[in-house]
């Protein structure tokens, strides 16, 4: 990680040189950077990548996309790893140390640490944006007046910084040492969002990209601080139920609000065809391409939870069945039957009462 001091320096521009000194290299590349902005010769470059471009209208700043945006993305980018590095250093390893996890839960942790503190600052940013758009009482504004090319500031700087970030959890995988059998499971979610976004922002659907994102993170949220929870202390599982249930409803919405919008709205507005120009992919083709892709998600994830809540049902069936049998008396032991023959424990007893002189004169 870096912003850590290690007793042992390994050799310049190794693996582990770069692993564990990523954010200090990161952190210098973002000062370059913004060091350009003190001269005239660099700063019309350097701004290019700090603040956010094509800015379409005065006094209300509107912007669209376009190019330069990449350059935009690639600063955020840099600041979501060094981010990363310092909730990582500061926050998770302490409660790391705290908990002594095992290796599978200590990866798990760290996962669920991050994720959690972006899902919340996300969220919050999203409600605050929905607030100001009004859908609550407006739903038809996802479709209404499309294409959506302009956007307000912080619509635009939303997106920007959704796309960095889940760009850098790319290099994440390297840099954190994810285990091998856990790189394709985050692979496939990491590819997910960044498709996703990135064509909610490309296709001027950043209204719906938006509505759908919010309670989708809400329900994350849940997920990963449910986690949190279990990992410090494993009775603690009531929020997977809440869980559970929000996740069901959250599918159910998405599903909804995107039937609704691509198999409604869209096809009923007045700018019907295809511009890039214009910003304008109202076709059948793209409805169709869109709402396709948001179900076979849906569905996806439906399965994955599916297979989730099965595993957990059968780990609680064997945990019951484990303390059922725990529990259980012991038999008890059963008396020992007289041996035939008037032997009992061991020893014959004879019926001849008679004294052993008796006996012996008697045979005699």
């Amino acid at each position: 990680m870096g912003f850590r001091k290690k007793n042992k320096s390994p050799p310049v521009l190794s693996h582990e040189f770069v692993i564990q000194n990523h954010a200090d290299m990161v952190s210098c590349l973002a000062m370059i950077i913004l060091l350009g902005l003190m001269f005239e010769v660099t700063a019309k470059f350097a701004i290019m990548f700090i603040t956010v471009q094509y800015n379409v209208t005065q006094p209300v700043n509107l912007y669209q996309y376009g190019p330069k945006d990449v350059a935009t993305v690639f600063f955020y980018l840099l600041i979501a790893v060094i981010l990363h590095a310092l909730i990582q250093e500061y926050i998770l390893d302490k409660m790391n140390r705290r908990l002594h996890l095992s290796k599978t839960k200590h990866s798990k942790f760290n996962e669920s640490g991050q994720l959690a503190a972006f899902y919340l600052f996300s969220f919050i940013w999203g409600c605050s944006i929905l607030t100001a758009e009004d859908f609550a009482t407006n739903p038809t504004f996802l479709w209404e007046g499309y294409p959506h090319t302009r956007m307000v500031f912080q619509v635009k700087f939303f997106y920007i910084c959704q796309i960095a970030y889940w760009l850098h959890a790319l290099p994440e995988l390297y840099f954190q040492k994810v285990r091998k059998e856990d790189i394709p499971r985050q692979l496939y979610y990491i590819c997910l969002y960044v498709v996703h976004i990135t064509g909610a922002y490309v296709l001027n659907l950043h209204r719906l990209g938006l509505v759908l994102l919010v309670p989708h993170y809400l329900v994350e949220l849940l997920f990963h601080a449910s986690r949190l929870f279990y990992f410090s202390d494993e009775n603690k599982q009531k929020g997977f139920t809440l869980w559970a249930l929000l996740f069901v409803i959250a599918r159910l919405l998405t599903l909804t609000l995107s039937v609704l919008t691509f198999g409604f709205g869209l096809p009923r507005t007045e700018n019907q065809g295809f511009s890039l120009a214009e910003g304008n992919f109202n076709v059948l083709t793209i409805r169709m391409t869109c709402l396709a892709a948001i179900c076979l998600t849906q569905a996806w994830m439906m399965w994955k939870f599916i297979n989730f809540q099965l595993k957990k049902w059968r780990e609680h069936s064997q945990n019951q069945a484990s303390k059922k049998k725990a529990a259980s008396p012991k038999s008890k032991p059963h008396k020992r039957e007289p041996t035939r023959g008037g032997a009992a424990n061991g020893v014959v007893k004879s019926e001849d009462k008679t004294s052993p002189r008796a006996r012996k004169a008697k045979a005699s």
